[in-house]
């Protein structure tokens, strides 16, 4: 498609910042805004992806400024603050939460299980709060966290990762909770199976008849398009899924579940 959605550039703009935003869904998102007229900071760990977005962002006649950098280093958030203190920043997204490492738990490393926490949560927190404290200021702006059905249970080898996407997704309530008095909207966008550069690395199987698999395209259109209807928005049509995974008996959801996944992972 090539019209642009509608976002309102005034409440959201200028600029709009995306973590995560080289390939797949973060592209997507960049691709979007920029033919909505936004200028935009994208941050990613590997810059020939990231140039290469920029460039193709840059085609719609905005600014583009890239941030190779790795948000796990011990520096990330005093290079982000410092590379944006310039700008009115009015939408940040953080498309940054994949899962660096899955094992088995008792058997796996820690350090890697550290290193998907700190992603998911801590760089989440730390960036939500640089961007949101301005917005709250500004009295206008928008944060947008990536969140996963896998955050609705437990599963194997993935024990770390849906623990942090939960985490995800009632830290946005709260957040939400306390921003949109001040007129800053919040929203979890929560994806199922997405057919990302990511996923297609990881070997999933996106040929199992009956499963829904998003485009990180419509993926990001839709998260755009509901910005404003937080604190959670389930894309892709996977809303009944995401109610099913909540209910109970858990014991029976959660060994269903495992039994789908194992056939997603070719396992």
């Amino acid at each position: 498609m090539n019209d642009s959605i509608r976002i309102d550039r005034d409440r959201y703009g200028p600029w709009a910042v995306i973590a995560g935003g080289s390939e797949g869904v973060g592209a997507a998102f960049a691709d979007e805004l920029g033919r909505a007229g936004f200028d935009l900071v994208l941050i990613a760990r590997k810059p020939g992806p990231l140039e290469e977005t920029a460039a193709k962002t840059r085609a719609h006649g905005v600014e583009v400024r890239t941030l190779a950098l790795d948000l796990l280093a011990d520096n990330a958030v005093d290079a982000i603050r410092e590379a944006t203190a310039d700008l009115e920043v009015g939408l940040f997204i953080f498309n940054a939460g994949a899962n660096s490492y899955g094992h088995e738990f008792v058997t796996g490393d820690l350090t890697g299980f550290r290193g998907v926490i700190d992603l998911n949560v801590h760089r989440q927190v730390e960036l939500s709060q640089l961007f949101g404290a301005r917005m709250k200021e500004a009295g206008r702006g928008g944060i947008m966290l990536l969140g996963s059905l896998a955050g609705y249970m437990g599963a194997e080898h993935q024990s770390i990762y849906a623990a942090s996407k939960a985490f995800s997704r009632v830290f946005a309530e709260s957040l939400w909770l306390e921003l949109e008095p001040h007129g800053v909207h919040v929203l979890e966008l929560i994806l199922g199976v997405t057919r990302t550069p990511a996923m297609e690395r990881a070997g999933l199987n996106f040929d199992i008849p009956g499963m829904l698999v998003s485009e990180p395209e419509d993926v990001a259109r839709e998260g755009l398009e509901h910005l404003a209807d937080g604190p959670v928005w389930v894309a892709g049509g996977n809303h009944d899924a995401a109610v099913k995974r909540s209910g109970f008996p858990r014991a029976k959801i959660v060994r269903g579940a495992a039994q789908a996944m194992r056939a997603l992972m070719n396992r």
